[in-house]
């Protein structure tokens, strides 16, 4: 008895870690609707030869609709070519049980803005996605494995990490169960 009563209670504390809190860096609700987004979550980074990349991801939920924001930063002691976000562009999840989920673009033509920081150039590009039926389920229920990014005028693959280590401000993310963990928070 002693040894399922251990059991239960390592397990139980396993699933109460795991679930992860709900911050939001904006949760508003007037007479004109409601408008919740979480903090970003650092999903790809790269660092290699005085280039810098970065892609982050926040979640939204405005009057209902539920919709993914990636910022992607880059920075580079040279130019860096502009990629945008156009009305084609796509988001593809490879999840870890082989199912492939999309999410859709509600961009205009859209390049970023480019800035000097620190001697560094800087490019920001912001997109907003939305869900495709039926993928918010499947991203509930599984990680993510890898991410293709269809930009205006290509495609570039990123392998999505279980875990990890930023370079920029030394922390732990777990990039791998993003959507596991935050979805529930725009529902």
């Amino acid at each position: 008895m002693k040894k399922y009563l251990t059991i239960v209670f390592l397990f139980s504390i396993q699933f109460f870690n795991a679930q992860k809190d709900c911050e939001f860096s904006t949760n508003i609700t007037d007479s004109i609707g409601s408008y919740k987004s979480t903090k970003s979550v650092l999903m790809h980074e790269r660092n290699f030869g005085g280039n810098e990349k970065s892609i982050y991801f926040s979640l939204i939920n405005s009057d209902g609709l539920q919709s993914l924001n990636i910022q992607i930063i880059q920075k580079s002691n040279d130019f860096s070519p502009a990629s945008c976000f156009d009305e084609r562009s796509r988001v593809y999840f490879q999840l870890a049980n082989g199912k492939i989920v999309s999410l859709i673009s509600v961009n205009e033509s859209n390049c970023g803005s480019s800035l000097v920081i620190d001697n560094k150039n800087c490019r920001v590009l912001n997109g907003y996605f939305v869900f495709v039926e039926g993928t918010v389920e499947e991203l509930k229920k599984d990680s993510i494995t890898l991410m293709r990014i269809k930009y205006a005028t290509e495609t570039l693959d990123y392998i999505v990490k279980d875990q990890l280590f930023s370079e920029s401000d030394r922390s732990v993310y777990k990039p791998a169960s993003y959507f596991v963990d935050y979805l529930k928070c725009i529902d």
